[in-house]
């Protein structure tokens, strides 16, 4: 195994595997899972469809490196959040900007699970899926329970019509949200959070 730092085939591999992975994840955002094939992905770097299996066995493995690698990186993070010392507002908060910040680091990524997670949930080896759909469910209503017995957040509401609410309105946001647009993601989440949390908190005022 080559010394840390060191170059050669190894490390050349690893980098050409890295942009396959990068291109493959803007094809299957782009147009979608179904409609990507290994020769799309192929074409786009410049490199014949058999060369591509060098590096993977199937569209699916990569698609399946792809979701595995951003939802650890996202749940590991969304844990540190549970486990931190902040209040119940401030994890709220805190989890919302890390959900917007992964639309603005991992928008490809994001954009196929959105889009494609029912398809591929139907083959065995992306049973995960439906398992991650669960884990963020439990993070959410954790935080907003929280939230709840705290009194930070109004008890007059359903909680999941509010975890059903942040759900579908913050993930969809990787429809529009381009990095580079007149507003980077931490505006983004400002304003986001004071829509949310205007309209949740105690003390609010009702016409």
């Amino acid at each position: 195994m080559p010394e840390p730092g060191a170059t050669g085939a190894t490390g050349e591999n690893s980098s050409r595997r890295d942009e396959l992975l990068r291109i493959a994840a803007g094809l299957f955002a782009e147009k979608g899972f179904k409609n990507t094939t290994v020769r799309d992905i192929a074409d786009a770097a410049g490199i014949l469809s058999g060369s591509l299996y060098h590096h993977f066995d199937s569209k699916e493995s990569i698609v399946d490196e792809l979701l595995v690698a951003f939802q650890t990186e996202l749940f590991d993070r969304y844990d540190e959040i549970l486990a931190s010392d902040l209040d119940a507002r401030g994890k709220i908060e805190a989890a919302v900007r890390l959900s917007f910040e992964a639309i603005h680091t991992r928008g490809p990524e994001v954009a196929i699970f959105q889009n494609d997670a029912d398809f591929l949930g139907g083959f065995e080896r992306f049973g995960y899926l439906a398992e991650r759909n669960q884990q963020s469910r439990d993070v959410w209503m954790t935080l907003l329970r929280e939230g709840i017995d705290s009194g930070v957040l109004r008890q007059d509401l359903d909680i999941e019509i509010i975890y059903r609410f942040i759900r579908d309105t913050v993930w969809v946001a990787v429809r529009w949200y381009r990095p580079g647009g007149e507003l980077d993601h931490p505006e983004v989440a400002d304003q986001y959070l004071h829509i949310l949390l205007e309209g949740i908190t105690e003390g609010t005022t009702h016409g």
